[in-house]
């Protein structure tokens, strides 16, 4: 599999040449559906002697197949995260939720499932180096993947990145460069440069290949439940006498879009396969910070292409991207499912975070928050109501920003502490 396609125009390239369209937008890989079937036995999770699990359980679909089966290191354990029902949150989401935990992910985020991929076709293709644009979750992940692939790996950060956080990406021992200037347009410096790096940024094929496993994994989990009632996503409370093949809606936080794009192209293939119908496919919703939101202004202007925009302070800093390389694309992706592109306040956002940790015990970061804030605004517009069916993805953890500042948690000496417990059902 080595033929590019643009969804917009038609146009073909051959991978690796080329990244991006003549026509400006960014290209995927050509795959072709038909035969493919769900595999036959139900995930069994991640276990690297079952080539069939996580996101190799989708390798039909991918442009690369390691030699062995799933490959070696943490490549192996990408993707195969929980899809959880948090019927404790309905009354707040105003919907049936689940949450689907991409915290599960080795390295904590979504991005694993991209490097995963990328890391794996480099090293099936004899590339001595492998890289990335990022200063957060995506930067680790491809370190990480490239470490347990024995791949060389150069990552590109901002010349002011903080210590912590360069810390966290130099554990895997890749070649960190710190850039001054203008950051943003590394993305397409790197990719137009001649270089011996396969470079696997935000929204590039490769990445975007990964990370349609997120949703497959959403609709073959749904579709378990109507085949085999003991692995019914639905046990438990609040479950509902019918179960769909696909959920109604499918939300996700929008930076780059490369997710987004990820998600509608994982759509598009099991429509073309006939494993969903077209009627049945869930709607795509796609959540940014008020504070940056070219894609939902776009969206609600009413435009056909997302425009740059300035980056305004966000607590979701993490999807704070200004000129998504793929807004375009993912604006095309919620209009072509019947959805939406919406945005939310910083505030909205942290009270989610906090019911999320509160009432599912989820702990994640505040863009993955936006999913669950931007569900309630759309139930609130009447774009969904509460027999919808919602998956609500999690992208990451949120345990690398915990604040220590105003817990409270107030000492008790040890010779006092029954009465305490005691006092506890007063």
């Amino acid at each position: 599999m080595t033929r590019l396609v643009c969804y917009r125009c038609g146009e073909t390239a051959e991978f690796p040449d080329r990244k991006r369209c003549d026509c400006g937008e960014p290209l995927w890989f050509d795959t072709d559906p038909e035969g493919f079937e769900w595999p036959a036995s139900p995930a069994s999770g991640r276990s690297p002697s079952e080539p069939s699990s996580g996101v190799w359980r989708y390798a039909d679909l991918l442009p690369v197949a390691p030699r062995d089966g799933a490959p070696s290191g943490v490549a192996s354990a990408s993707g195969a995260t929980p899809l959880v029902r948090a019927d404790r949150l309905d009354d707040y989401a105003g919907c049936r939720l689940w949450l689907k935990d991409e915290s599960e992910n080795p390295t904590g985020s979504f991005k694993d499932r991209g490097s995963a991929v990328g890391a794996a076709w480099a090293a099936d293709a004899d590339r001595e180096w492998v890289g990335t644009v990022s200063h957060g979750n995506m930067a680790i992940s491809v370190a990480a993947h490239a470490a347990g692939l024995g791949t060389e790996c150069v990552v590109l950060v901002p010349d002011d990145l903080p210590a912590e956080r360069l810390a966290a990406i130099a554990q895997y021992d890749p070649r960190v460069l710190r850039v001054s200037g203008d950051y943003g347009t590394l993305y397409y410096e790197t990719l137009a440069a001649d270089s011996p790096v396969e470079f696997v940024n935000s929204d590039t094929p490769l990445r975007v290949a990964g990370q349609k496993a997120t949703a497959l994994e959403i609709c073959e989990a749904f579709v378990r439940g109507e085949r085999d009632s003991s692995r019914s996503p639905r046990t438990g409370s609040g479950s509902s006498p019918a179960d769909p093949d696909a959920p109604d809606a499918i939300v996700l936080p929008v930076s780059s879009g490369g997710h987004a794009s990820a998600a509608w192209k994982a759509l598009r293939e099991l429509d073309a396969a006939g494993l969903l119908d077209a009627d049945a496919l869930p709607r795509l919703y796609l959540v940014q910070a008020a504070a940056c939101d070219p894609i939902a202004r776009a969206f609600r202007e009413g435009s056909e292409e997302v425009a740059a925009t300035t980056a305004g302070e966000t607590v979701a800093y993490s999807i704070a991207n200004a000129d998504p390389p793929s807004g375009t694309r993912a604006l095309a992706a919620a209009r072509a499912t019947g959805g939406a592109v919406v945005s939310v306040p910083d505030d909205e956002i942290l009270d989610a975070k906090a019911r999320l940790a509160e009432d599912a015990g989820f702990c994640v970061e505040p863009a993955s928050a936006t999913t669950l804030a931007g569900i309630r605004q759309l139930v609130e517009s009447g774009d969904l109501d509460e027999s919808d069916e919602v998956v609500a993805v999690l992208t990451g953890t949120g345990f690398r920003e915990l604040d220590a500042g105003g817990v409270d948690a107030p000492a008790v000496d040890l010779a006092d502490l029954p009465a305490r417990l005691r006092s506890l059902t007063g």
